[in-house]
This record gives structure tokens, C-alpha cells and sequence, in this order.
């Protein structure tokens, strides 16, 4: 899996290509749906990972992003449910979008409930983070840090700017 770092930067971003001037909500759903995934991390051990429970199991299915996106749009907000759900349902997906492109794991169970086959996308270049605290502040997890930089810091970063400057042009 990617990190926190890299789900919670992905989740902030789309909230920020969705609408210039952040909704603070909005914005604190999209971080938190981008993370909400790794809670299956509980279930490491206990449930068989090939269960469609167990780890990238049906959290990281796109019919739990469908879900979560639809109950979170209609719980959280009365007028802009179509963006809310945009926004939440990408951010959410995109944790399975990081996940199939990590070096470790036995891939991501995108089609559960219909089809428990895991899969990874063929480039395969971000450093899968160690789990557990102390295994993350080791030089693995430096590595993971200065690897999702480059794979997932800079290319939001670009966007960021980009958004940025464009905005400023249009006098926002």
C-alpha cells in the first residue's frame, strides 16, 4: 500500500480540482475516504487475504467506493450532492488506483462483490509502506516517503500549481 501520505495528498487534491476555493467538509470527507480503505489492516491475519474481507479486499472495491460516495453525498450535504460524490467516490477509488501500482501484495479486489480475483496494474512503482508505526519510521519507510515524492508528491504538486496559476489568471 501507499502510505497515508500519499492516499490523504491524492484525496486532497481531487478537492481541489473539484472546487477552487476548499470546502472544509468536503475536504475532510475526500482525506478521509482516501484512507478509510486501510482499515481492512484490522482484518490482516485474522481474515485469509484471497476472503473477499481480508486485506485489498471490498473496501477497495469500486461498489464500496459506489457506496460510500452515495451515503456520504446525501448524509453531508443538501445542495451539492453531485460534487460531493464526484469528489468522494474518486478519492476513495483512487486508494485501490495506488495500491494496484505498489510493489507488494497480492493486488486489489477492484470487482468484488462479482469477481474476488486481486489485481495490479503493470507498472508496479510505488514502495508498498511497511505496516505498524515503528516499522514505518525505519529507512524502508524513508524510502516509501522520498518514492511516493516522486510518483505521487510531484505529479500533485503540478496539478496544485497548475490549478494555482490558472485561477490567479482568472482573477480567483
Amino acid at each position: 500500500m501507499a502510505s497515508i501520505f500519499g492516499h490523504g495528498l491524492v484525496g486532497f487534491t481531487l478537492v481541489k480540482i473539484a472546487k477552487g476555493k476548499t470546502n472544509k467538509l468536503l475536504l475532510f470527507l475526500a482525506i478521509g475516504s482516501a484512507l478509510v480503505p486501510d482499515l481492512d489492516v484490522i482484518t490482516f491475519g485474522k481474515i485469509p487475504y484471497s476472503h473477499p474481507f481480508g486485506h485489498r479486499g471490498f473496501t477497495h472495491s469500486i461498489v464500496f467506493a459506489l457506496l460510500w460516495a452515495t451515503v456520504l453525498s446525501f448524509i453531508f450535504t443538501k445542495t451539492k450532492k453531485k460534487l460531493f460524490f464526484i469528489v468522494i467516490f474518486l478519492s476513495k477509488l483512487s486508494h485501490g488506483v495506488l495500491d494496484a501500482i505498489t510493489t507488494g501484495g497480492r493486488g486489489v479486489g477492484f470487482f468484488i462483490p462479482f469477481n474476488n480475483e486481486r489485481f495490479f496494474f503493470p507498472w508496479k512503482v510505488i514502495k508498498v509502506s511497511p505496516i505498524g508505526i515503528s516499522e514505518f519510521f525505519s529507512s524502508w519507510g524513508m524510502q516509501v516517503i522520498l518514492n511516493e515524492l516522486k510518483y505521487i508528491g510531484i505529479p500533485c504538486l503540478i496539478v496544485l500549481l497548475f490549478l494555482h496559476y490558472k485561477n490567479k489568471d482568472n482573477g480567483h
